[in-house]
């Protein structure tokens, strides 16, 4: 079967599917799903590419969780936990205590790499669910919230979101979590119990730069080669492991800016990285009203500007902490999305971008599914 692409894309007002075949020339968008809805996170599932999820919200209805068992032709609601309960806009989880502990929305799913019916979820306020019947029913993972540090999280711009998760992909009992603005915290039991990792981490704005939690760290991306390499982007720097997160490193190099949100690695190469530098954490617009992504293809150390395709003049979008992602073809594929309702493509790992959609609401998550 001829390979072909498909890109999720999560906006403030529905979800939309975007297909190509393998040469990602023409593009095709379906949509919106759940028009007028925010559709914090799109995602589909590793292990069985007809499988996908939407993290469904509404500030008046509340959270629902939304399972797709056929490539996003017909979907249907899953997880009453995650469903409304209370007053309006409150999500209500009573885990045995005389008063239920609420939070806001979801806003990352992360489907096994095994398993379509197993999946973690990251909600506001910061904790971490899963359900191993595909949505059905959901569980949390109480060691985080358990672990002793929660006095000193502290909400971000956007809320204080568990919004990033990762599952080794050698070790599937090891897991990583990030949290704005509590810093980055990793498990090696399956989410039984859980160790910030923030060493080498520095924040200026909280009363120790250099404490264990506290830090805002808006993404954290591996490489499924090497997962003991993590890499960040942080509020204000972009940072480095080699050791699983026990220690960090800077390697913002020579960007114009080291503020922004998203992180992606190339689906082949696991030393190439992408970052969207944005002015600063006041000024969520690119510097000079250039829209540059910048790529590394050394860990890192040296980054250059890529622009070919992208506008250059009075552009004055943001691009997401989900709104990022790459496919797995030969010729590696990069994509983003960005607050203005365009979603951008390269089909050349970056040397040059085309828009693939114009006139989307404000782009909240994109993810790729290669399939074939």
């Amino acid at each position: 079967m001829a390979k072909r692409v498909r890109v999720l894309v999560g906006t403030k007002k529905g979800a939309f599917l975007i297909d190509s075949d393998a040469q990602r020339r023409d593009w095709k968008i379906t949509g919106p799903l759940f028009g007028g809805w925010e559709i914090y996170h799109l995602t589909g599932s590793s292990a069985d590419p007809n499988r996908l999820y939407a993290s469904q919200s509404s500030g008046w209805f509340g959270q629902m969780i939304q399972r797709s068992d056929d490539g996003g032709e017909t979907w249907n609601p899953v997880g009453n936990e995650f469903s409304y309960l209370g007053a309006t806009g409150t999500h209500q989880w009573y885990d045995g205590k005389p008063h239920p502990w609420e939070f806001k929305r979801v806003w990352h799913l992360e489907p096994s790499h095994s398993d379509p019916d197993t999946v973690y979820a990251g909600v506001e306020d910061a904790a971490i669910f899963k359900t191993v019947d595909g949505g059905k029913s959901w569980a949390e993972l109480p060691g985080l919230r358990q672990h002793g540090s929660g006095d000193r999280w502290q909400p971000g711009a956007g809320g204080m979101c568990l919004h990033t998760i990762l599952i080794d992909p050698v070790d599937p009992q090891r897991l990583y979590v990030a949290i704005s603005a509590a810093g980055a915290f990793r498990s090696v039991d399956g989410g039984a119990t859980w160790t910030p990792i923030n060493q080498g981490l520095r924040s200026q704005y909280i009363p120790d730069p250099t404490a264990d939690v506290g830090h805002c760290v808006h993404r954290i991306a591996l490489h499924p080669s090497r997962p003991q390499t993590l890499f960040m982007q942080k509020h204000w720097d972009v940072m480095r492991s080699d050791n699983g997160g026990d220690t960090w490193r800077e390697v913002s190099g020579n960007l114009p800016t080291d503020f922004g949100f998203p992180i992606q690695i190339h689906a082949h190469e696991p030393e190439t990285i992408y970052v969207v530098p944005i002015l600063s954490d006041s000024l969520h617009y690119p510097p000079d009203g250039k829209l540059r992504v910048y790529r590394s293809r050394t860990g890192g150390e040296e980054w250059e500007a890529l622009t070919n395709g992208l506008p250059q003049q009075d552009c004055y979008v943001n691009i997401l902490r989900e709104a990022m992602a790459g496919d797995q073809l030969d010729a590696c594929g990069i994509y983003f999305g960005t607050t203005g309702g365009q979603v951008y493509a390269s089909a050349d790992a970056g040397d040059h971008w085309m828009a693939i959609a114009t006139n989307l609401p404000p782009v909240l998550s994109v993810e790729v599914q290669t399939l074939g």
